[in-house]
């Protein structure tokens, strides 16, 4: 391999340039290889550096000169000069011949008009004359052509025309961005309604309350009529302001006699 790489040029219809050897490194060189120095540290791309104002040398070890890359055929039908020698053709193929049905229309009018009426007699005249059916008439394009209708276009149609304004525009940006928008948007209203507080027992019953049934308590026929002998509120009006507000708080009190304990919610 010694000498192998000086003789490549560096333009492109020049031969390809050989992997460097260490005869060709020059001393203070980027590739200059200072110890135990061997040929394959050259050639291997990851250690090689590359050369100033040189092309990129080829890593692989290659063949000689004289070497012809892919594959030989060698030929066998003579070249040029068999072929302007000798005037090969082609045999035509025969067609084949389609054996047609018989034509019984035709050939039961010939016997009709010979005067034969009986079976046998219409044997012996099919076996006299055979008249086969044209080839046009067993088509079945001929027999049963397709009921196609009269503004029908054949082939397939033309794909649409791509939309370029709207490539330049951005415009499925936008549709996205869109879509993306209204899709947070409802996530963030799910999450919200996840999101609720339950209410509790007090909480619904301080919205709506329960309307308490009043008890009417048995009392002694001669103390219904009696008033009360002992008043602390100051006045009328206080009296019936404070047990309003004990008859708001019935519902949610728990005890037989709801007067002091309340309900823990």
């Amino acid at each position: 391999m010694a000498g192998g790489g000086g003789g490549g040029g560096g333009g492109t219809g020049g031969p390809p340039r050989r992997p460097l050897c260490l005869a060709e490194v020059e001393a203070g060189s980027d590739n200059e290889r200072l110890g135990v120095a061997r040929d394959s540290m050259l050639r291997n791309p990851r250690i090689l550096k590359a050369e100033l104002g040189k092309p990129q040398r080829n890593c692989y070890t290659l063949p000689g000169f004289d070497f012809a890359y892919g594959l030989y055929i060698e030929r066998t039908d003579g070249g040029v000069p068999e072929a302007i020698g000798h005037w090969n053709t082609i045999k035509p193929r025969t067609g084949l011949t389609r054996n047609m049905p018989r034509d019984f229309i035709t050939m039961n009018r010939g016997a009709l008009k010979a005067g034969y009426t009986t079976a046998r007699e219409f044997n012996l005249y099919y076996k006299a004359k055979d008249i086969r059916r044209k080839d046009d008439e067993y088509s079945r394009f001929k027999r049963s052509p397709p009921k196609v209708p009269a503004d029908m276009t054949y082939g397939m149609p033309a794909r649409p025309s791509t939309p370029f304004f709207d490539v330049l525009q951005h415009k499925y940006k936008e549709l996205w961005m869109e879509q993306q928008r209204a899709l947070t948007a409802a996530l963030r209203v799910e999450k919200k309604k996840k999101d609720k507080l339950h209410e509790t027992r007090t909480t619904v019953l301080r919205k709506q309350p329960v309307p308490v049934k009043e008890e009417s308590f048995w009392h002694l026929p001669h103390l219904e009529k009696v008033g009360p002998h002992l008043s602390t509120f100051p006045d009328r009006d206080a009296r019936e302001k404070a047990f309003s507000a004990a008859h708001r708080e019935v519902p949610a009190r728990c005890c037989p006699l709801p007067q002091d304990v309340q309900a823990v919610s």
